[in-house]
């Protein structure tokens, strides 16, 4: 074979070698993933959906400063812990009422 012949065997088989390996990438071994922290702050509607209630219904709350809440930059979080307080403070209010 001419070396010109010889070379372009040699550069087909390494194509064909390459479209094999990306046709079929080997296994890559799975990598452990972090436990995510548990989150303190929630978005209005994770706190909505905590409450069982809708978005409207928490800013409504938020407005009124019957549920407290933070600003961090443009972006609203109510903790966890004014979530709790809140149904904690519902809950008292209800057993209060409906005392015979």
């Amino acid at each position: 074979m001419k070396p010109a012949e010889d070379r372009a065997t040699e550069i087909t088989g390494l194509l064909g070698r390459l479209a094999e390996l990306l046709g079929n990438p080997p296994e890559q071994p799975a990598l452990p993933k972090r436990p995510l922290p548990k989150r303190v702050l929630l978005t209005p509607e994770e706190a909505g959906e905590a409450l069982g209630v809708g978005r409207t219904t928490i800013y409504a709350l938020l407005r009124t400063g019957d549920l407290e809440s933070v600003q961090i930059g443009r972006l609203r979080r109510i903790s966890l812990s004014a979530v709790e307080a809140y149904a904690e403070q519902l809950a008292t209010r209800c057993s209060s009422t409906h005392v015979a």
